[in-house]
């Protein structure tokens, strides 16, 4: 049986579907619905049970899941990076993790789990390497402080231990993120019902939507997970993104160009986005400009080292499946 946290969530939803078509339907989703609709993204999916993330503390505690686990794919956590309530992320995040990982430690099981990019912060090299990790806001230390204990523990280990970094991610099943839904979803929705997308404006030495992040489809995403489930020699801390740093305008021109194609319309460039008032620069909210990544790219070469060699799509590719899936949603 293999447990998934975060299960309705973005990525965990994603990652269930993809063990689904695998022929693995002995999962249990763990979750918290305190926000119902997410349940719409397990609707099409295959689990063997379903547990909300304080029974599974329970559970975990009770000794009722010893020796029923092969994996754990640790995918659940408050993601908002504008959360300010350090004592619920450090429990959601960094508590609940280190729980998990003591179990699969007592069960000898592997244990994957979700890191986050944001414990960079604003700086400019994205190795896993300590002297780099700089998080700007609460949510990326919480992520921050459990990967520090985790390489403090490497040698108390009794199976795989893998951290995954996410870079930008974006794709299905993300639209109960609201407002923390990729920029590509907002561009989606803002397209679609004003036939036009804004964008910030300039930050970080960079023009208007110039900034660049490292935009990673979720498809990449199950897929390194997966890997890792199938090489349970392998273990560390690794980034997840493409390598690529690519424009905020660039996204913006993928995602109007791939609604314009169902259309049957004619491709645009940015020149002429700009010139017809289709894309919009507007002013940062309060208080975002300062915590605000205006660059990040994945350092792939420890992924690399581990024997991922599969390539990463583009913004163009990857957004161009992804319109197409919201348009058939």
């Amino acid at each position: 049986m293999i447990i998934v946290t975060g299960a309705a969530g973005f990525i965990g939803s994603n990652l269930v579907k993809a063990l689904n078509q695998r022929g693995e339907a002995d999962i249990i989703a763990v979750d918290n619905l305190t926000r119902g609709e997410k349940f719409r993204n397990l609707v099409d999916a295959q689990i063997a049970d379903y547990l909300d993330k304080d029974e599974l503390r329970e559970a975990l505690v009770a000794g009722e899941l010893d020796g029923e686990v092969s994996a754990v794919l640790h995918q659940g956590a408050c993601s908002d990076t504008m959360e300010t309530d350090g004592r619920y992320l450090l429990d959601n995040n960094y508590r609940c993790s280190l729980e998990l990982l003591e179990f699969c430690r007592s069960e000898a099981v592997p244990f994957i789990y979700a890191s986050s990019a944001a414990v960079y912060g604003a700086g400019s090299t994205f190795r896993e390497e300590a002297q780099f990790e700089k998080p700007l806001n609460v949510y990326g230390y919480s992520k921050c402080l459990f990967d520090q204990v985790v390489r403090r523990r490497w040698d108390d280990n009794t199976a795989q231990v893998v951290g995954l970094r996410y870079f930008n991610v974006y794709g299905p099943r993300e639209a109960h993120k609201a407002r923390m839904a990729s920029v590509a979803w907002h561009f989606f929705k803002q397209y679609r019902a004003e036939g036009r997308v804004k964008l910030f404006e300039g930050s970080g030495g960079y023009q208007a939507g110039e900034q660049r992040r490292d935009f990673v489809s979720v498809e990449d995403v199950v897929a390194v997970n997966l890997y890792f489930l199938d090489h349970p020699t392998a273990f560390g801390i690794f980034n997840v993104g493409t390598g690529r740093a690519q424009t905020f305008n660039e996204v913006a021109v993928a995602v109007v160009n791939a609604v314009r194609a169902s259309r049957d319309e004619d491709g645009l460039s940015l020149d002429a986005m700009l010139s017809q008032n289709i894309i919009d620069y507007v002013p940062f909210p309060a208080g975002l400009a300062e915590k605000y990544q205006s660059f990040t790219q994945a350092d792939l070469g420890q992924l690399r080292k581990a024997g991922y060699d599969a390539p990463f799509l583009t913004v163009e590719e990857g957004v161009r499946r992804y319109i197409g899936w919201l348009l058939e949603a």
